[in-house]
């Protein structure tokens, strides 16, 4: 038995359904139309919120990722060819949404020479040509630090771009298995010199401590990260890492106040928080 089924969940993260009528219409396209989100797809607890304002998460790149992660529930495995109609896909699908500020992730392709990166840009120019109104963040894979692919990104100059730690610095081989700390720090240290605002995001209750948690703020602020959400992490299946706690409201505080006496512009943190949390108020 998982730590997290001995824990009875807390109740400051139970979540009310959303009965907003923005995201009652937009939840009619998405079923109507057959479009795919990662807020449907990674039960967000957010959805409604972000639905209501305007705010969709889409994933690039198939749904099968060449990493296995221990946080995470995409599938895991040999991904299918790429498709090369995906950039006109998700540049209608934000058209029919009417997503004012789309935010796009995608699964890690180390399969491809580019990690990706090509697909990335395709995706971005196809997005603003069918929709110019529409602004953009970009979480983005770490493409194994390879500054030709990152470039890729950043001479689109997306509004945001993310890259997430997930974790601290001693459990970010247990949590994120093939990822490297350091290399993510590379990752987000290349985009910020590359003039672009960069945001990143972790989990708690992964068994970091308080210090720990800190450091990793220090860490990214460093290196010019000026955006951060902070949120707790939920066991997806019984396959996954366990949660070793529910963090308390009180302690997320903690942090946000942490966050923004060590200079973060923006610091999302709470219980419920996930990396698209508020997008669009990330903006500037």
């Amino acid at each position: 038995m998982s730590v997290s089924d001995k824990i009875r969940k807390p109740k400051w993260l139970k979540v009310k359904l959303p009965t907003a009528i923005a995201y009652k219409n937009v939840r009619s396209i998405v079923k109507q139309n057959t479009l795919h989100t990662i807020c449907e797809s990674g039960n967000c607890p957010n959805i409604g919120e972000c639905w209501g304002e305007g705010t969709a998460t889409f994933m690039i790149l198939g749904n099968i990722c060449t990493r296995s992660c221990g946080f995470c529930n995409v599938k895991t495995g040999r991904p299918l060819p790429v498709d090369t109609n995906e950039p006109k896909n998700i540049a209608n699908s934000v058209k029919l949404m009417k997503i004012k500020h789309a935010v796009i992730t995608s699964v890690d392709r180390d399969d491809l020479k580019d990690g990706g990166a090509s697909v990335w840009f395709e995706t971005i120019n196809k997005i603003r040509k069918v929709n110019p109104g529409t602004t953009l963040e970009t979480l983005i894979p770490d493409f194994k630090g390879i500054k030709e692919n990152i470039q890729k990104i950043i001479d689109l100059v997306p509004e945001v771009v993310s890259h997430n730690m997930e974790t601290v610095e001693r459990l970010t081989k247990k949590v994120r298995i093939q990822a490297k700390y350091q290399r993510s720090l590379d990752t987000l240290r290349i985009l910020y010199e590359g003039g672009i605002r960069t945001k990143s995001g972790i989990m708690l209750g992964l068994g970091e401590t308080d210090k720990e948690v800190v450091q990793t703020m220090k860490d990214l602020r460093k290196i010019g990260v000026s955006i951060i959400t902070i949120g707790q992490y939920l066991q997806p299946s019984k396959k996954h890492l366990s949660v070793a706690e529910y963090v308390h409201p009180d302690k997320f505080a903690e942090f946000k106040e942490i966050g923004l006496l060590l200079g973060f512009s923006v610091v999302e943190s709470g219980p419920l928080v996930r990396s698209s949390y508020h997008a669009e108020k990330h903006l500037f």
